[in-house]
């Protein structure tokens, strides 16, 4: 019996201690999954424990994208500063006027900048219209004098469609253009002896069919409209109360989006004038307009081509730095997978690695270029332009060449059986 209790009591240890001894393997043979927490954590370990050569390989990859960040914001903000110039000569500016062969003259109905403005893509109409009167200096000159001066009524929102500037004083308003107040083109000033305003009491006077006028403002010269200059601008109001101005505007000028100034142009004639479409002369656009288009064109073909050579250096760069670590921590990566690592995990280590010091070269060259990009436009004078899509575009960049550039080393790393890794230190 003793000895039968001691078998019964040896079996049950012996197959407790075997049961006992299934259970552990299996525990110690299961795969242990690592959060993204732990992934990182290992991948930046190998760039604390290598500093130097972890400073240099995100150099490597700042370099690159500050080079990208460079070569699309400076040449953006020039192109900007290029584009401002062609938009001043009039690449959205139309200006419509009555065919000058007819007899009688051929003007435009009174409501005809209303029209035109309500058509979608313009944002400014604006008109004025010749009074047929004569200007003098004064009311002892001859009126058969002539003194080569238009007396043209004009909108008050002239300047915004014409892009054009005060000199000296104010342009009409609100408030005066129902008064005699006029403003002087730039030539016109010049040519009546009128070159600068007193700001202590009312300006000089001209005479105006049998009326004087107070001047209350000189216009820069204006390129985009030269007639301006050589005219002499009333008031709306006052031109129907004293000059005898029916209302009808001779030029009409007319701002719209670049995009459509085109289709803008087609639909102008019939709009300013239905019954006599015909009539109407519209100037085409620009010929800077055209220049405008090709040089945002070649511009970013330039941008591509530039940027995909930054990227292509830091992603060669990344790429050497990994396929060096692999050969280098070989030992480690035999270490580890002798105490149960699996592949994935080996993988997802170099991998990690590599987006984190492409990640950091990215932040970093992202910053350089910005900074050096407006330095430069700033001693340039140009405005700064750089797209927001292209500082995300640095950083995403970066972490896109990380993981291309990890791919390869990190499956080598993994395909190192433990004996092989161990054994070639």
């Amino acid at each position: 019996m003793s000895n039968g209790g001691t078998h019964r009591s040896g079996s049950h240890r012996d197959g407790t201690g075997r049961g006992g001894t299934h259970k552990s393997v299996a525990n110690r043979t299961k795969p242990v999954r690592l959060a993204p927490a732990d992934v990182l954590g290992l991948g930046l370990l190998g760039i604390r424990t290598r500093k130097a050569r972890a400073a240099l390989s995100a150099l490597g990859i700042s370099i690159g994208i500050a080079t990208m960040i460079i070569v699309m914001g400076i040449p953006a903000s020039s192109q900007e500063a290029l584009l401002e110039r062609l938009s001043a000569l009039g690449t959205n500016m139309l200006q419509a006027t009555a065919d000058p062969g007819q007899n009688p003259p051929v003007v435009f109905p009174p409501e005809s900048p209303d029209m035109v403005a309500r058509i979608g893509p313009v944002t400014v109409a604006s008109a004025v219209a010749n009074t047929n009167t004569v200007v003098a200096r004064s009311d002892k000159v001859d009126p058969d004098n002539d003194t080569g001066l238009a007396v043209l009524a004009g909108k008050l929102n002239l300047l915004q469609a014409i892009n054009g500037k005060v000199q000296s004083g104010r342009f009409l308003d609100a408030a005066t253009e129902r008064f005699p107040t006029t403003v002087l083109g730039s030539a016109a000033a010049s040519r009546l002896g009128i070159t600068t305003l007193p700001t202590d009491r009312p300006g000089p006077q001209v005479y105006i069919d049998n009326h004087w006028f107070t001047v209350i403002g000189i216009l820069a010269p204006v390129p985009l409209a030269p007639d301006i200059d050589h005219s002499v601008l009333v008031g709306w109001d006052a031109a129907k109360a004293q000059l005898g101005f029916n209302g009808n505007p001779t030029v009409i000028y007319v701002q719209s989006r670049e995009s459509q100034i085109e289709a803008v142009r087609a639909v102008m004639p019939a709009t300013i004038d239905p019954q006599q479409p015909g009539l109407v002369q519209v100037s085409r656009p620009s010929d800077a307009l055209a220049a405008k288009r090709e040089t945002q064109t070649a511009f970013s073909a330039l941008f591509l081509g530039l940027a995909g050579v930054a990227l292509l250096v830091g992603g060669i760069g990344v790429a050497n730095t990994m396929v060096i670590s692999v050969l280098e921590r070989r030992k480690e990566i035999g270490l580890r997978r002798a105490l149960g690592a699996n592949r994935g995990q080996i993988r997802g280590q170099f991998l990690a690695e590599s987006v984190a010091l492409s990640g950091l070269g990215g932040v970093a060259g992202t910053a350089i270029g910005a900074l050096v990009t407006f330095g430069y436009a700033t001693s340039q004078g140009w405005p700064l332009v750089i797209p927001l899509q292209v500082l995300l575009g640095g950083i995403g960049g970066a972490v896109v060449v990380g993981v291309v550039a990890g791919v390869y080393p990190s499956i080598r790393a993994s395909r190192l059986t433990p004996t092989e890794a161990l054994a070639s230190t």
